[in-house]
C-alpha cells in the first residue's frame, strides 16, 4: 500500500491472530528501525526502500494487514511555514482533544506532527480566506466559491501550506487559528511485507519515497519522506498495526493463488508467499510483477527467484516496461497466459490485486473478465456472473488505493 492517510478500523487494533493489543492509533508502540535499505538500482526513476522493524511482544499480524506509522514533518520544512507565518515557534496553542480541556504544546510541535502541512486543500484556501475577514487579497478572492472551483483546483496542485502562507502572509494572526485551518496529520497505512512465521517480532515495509519538484521548489512525501530521509537504523517510529481482513489467503493450504503487484504492490505478496513456505503449504502459486526496468526495479528479485527455482512458486511473471520500445505491463502478461489463468481458476485459484486502483486494477479485471469469457465460451455478462460468484467466495480480493 502506497501512502495513504485511512484511519484504522478501531481505535484499539485487535492483533491478526485475535490477541488485542495495547497499541493503537491514539497509543502507538515505538519501533526501532533494524533495517532501511533501497531497493532500486541507481539507474531507477524511483526510490524505493524495504524497512525492517522490531515489534513489542504481543504484537501479532497477518499477511495481508497492515502497518500504521505515524508521520512528523522534517524541521526546515516546518521552519519554512513558521517564517511564512511571521512566528517563532515557541507560541503557545491548545490542541484540541474530544472530552477533554486539549493539550498545551508549541506551536513547533503542532507544525511538526499535529496538523497537515502537506499537500494543500481547497478547503484549507477557504478557511484560509475566513481569517482575512473582508480584507481577502484579490488573488485569493479569485480562488473562493463555485464559480472559481477550476482556478482553485489549478492553485492548490503541487503546492503545500507554506506556499498559500508566502503568496497571502499576514492574515494568521493567532496561531490557535491553525487549527481550524488545516486537517489534522493522519497516520500512513502501508501493507506489511513480511510474514511474522518468517520474522517473528518483526514486521517489514515495502516503501516508494514520494519525491517530485513542483513550482520551483523539491517536495516529498510527508511519510514516505520521513522513511527515506530520517528512519535510520537505530532510529524510532512511531507504529500500530491494522487488520485488514478482506485481504486473506486461503483457509485451506492447498488452495493454489495468483497474485498481481507492481511496484510496491509486490508487499503484501511477499508475505504470502513467505507465509506459505515457511507453512509448507502444498497449493501452487503464480505471482506477477511489474515496474520500469528490470535492472534497477526488480524489487526482492533473489528472493522469488530463489523460491523460483525451489519450485515453491510455481510460475513468475515479470513485466518491465521501458525494456523495450512496446511498453509491457502485468495484464499483458496476465492475458499472455489466459487459458492457464483460466485452468488455474476452474482449480479453484484464489487470485489478488494490489496497487494502484485508478488504472492497473482495472485493466487487470477486464483481462481476468476475458480470460473467463474466452474459457466458459460465454457472454461478457456471463464471464461477470462467474467473477461475481468468486467475490462472493472471497476468491477474488483487492487491496488497491
Amino acid at each position: 500500500m502506497s501512502e495513504t492517510t485511512l484511519a484504522p478500523t478501531a481505535e484499539t487494533v485487535a492483533a491478526g491472530a485475535g490477541e488485542a493489543s495495547i497499541y493503537s492509533k491514539s497509543n502507538p508502540y515505538s519501533a526501532t528501525v533494524l533495517v532501511n535499505e533501497l531497493l532500486t538500482g541507481p539507474q531507477s526513476e524511483k526510490e524505493t526502500i524495504h524497512v525492517e522493524m522490531e515489534l513489542a511482544e504481543g504484537m501479532t499480524y497477518i499477511p495481508g494487514d497492515a502497518l500504521g506509522v505515524i508521520p512528523t514533518y522534517r524541521k526546515e520544512a516546518v521552519d519554512e511555514v513558521l517564517k511564512a507565518l511571521g512566528f517563532d515557534g515557541s507560541e503557545k496553542v491548545i490542541e484540541p482533544v474530544k472530552g477533554t480541556p486539549g493539550n498545551e504544546i508549541t506551536v513547533r510541535e503542532a507544525l511538526t506532527s499535529k496538523l497537515g502541512i502537506g499537500k494543500l486543500a481547497r478547503g484549507a484556501v477557504n478557511q484560509y480566506a475566513k481569517l482575512a475577514g473582508e480584507n481577502v487579497p484579490a488573488g485569493l478572492q479569485a480562488l473562493l466559491g463555485a464559480e472559481n472551483k477550476a482556478a482553485a483546483e489549478d492553485y492548490v496542485w503541487g503546492r503545500e501550506f507554506v506556499d498559500l502562507a508566502t503568496d497571502f502572509p499576514g492574515i494568521v494572526k493567532d496561531p490557535q487559528d491553525l487549527f481550524g485551518i488545516l486537517q489534522r496529520l493522519m497516520p500512513r497505512m502501508y501493507s506489511i511485507a513480511s510474514s511474522q512465521a518468517a520474522h517473528p517480532g518483526q514486521v517489514h515495509l515495502t516503501v516508494r519515497v514520494v519525491l517530485y519538484d513542483a513550482h520551483g521548489k523539491k517536495r516529498q512525501g510527508v511519510c514516505s519522506g520521513m522513511l527515506g530521509e530520517r528512519a535510520k537504523v537505530g532510529d524510532k517510529l512511531q507504529v500500530f498495526l491494522d487488520e485488514n481482513d478482506n485481504f486473506r489467503l486461503p483457509e485451506d493450504s492447498n488452495t493454489p493463488i495468483i497474485m498481481i503487484g507492481p511496484g510496491t504492490g509486490i508487499a503484501p505478496f511477499r508475505a504470502f508467499l513467505e507465509e506459505r513456505q515457511v507453512r509448507g503449504a502444498k497449493g501452487d502459486n503464480w505471482l506477477v510483477f511489474g515496474d520500469q526496468r528490470a535492472a534497477s526495479d526488480y524489487l526482492y528479485k533473489d528472493q522469488f527467484e530463489g523460491m523460483q527455482k525451489s519450485g515453491f512458486l510455481t510460475k513468475l511473471q515479470t513485466a518491465f516496461s521501458r525494456d523495450q520500445a512496446n511498453k509491457i505491463y502485468v495484464q499483458d502478461r496476465l492475458r499472455e497466459a489466459s487459458d492457464e489463468l483460466f485452468q488455474w481458476l476452474e482449480r479453484g485459484a484464489h487470485f489478488y490485486v494490489c496497487g494502484d486502483a485508478s488504472r492497473m486494477a482495472k485493466d487487470v479485471e477486464q483481462v481476468l473478465l476475458e480470460s473467463i469469457a474466452k474459457g466458459i465460451k460465454g457472454t461478457p455478462e456471463e464471464a461477470a456472473a462467474y467473477l461475481k460468484t468468486m467475490k462472493a467466495q472471497k476468491r477474488y480480493q483487492r487491496d488497491v488505493y
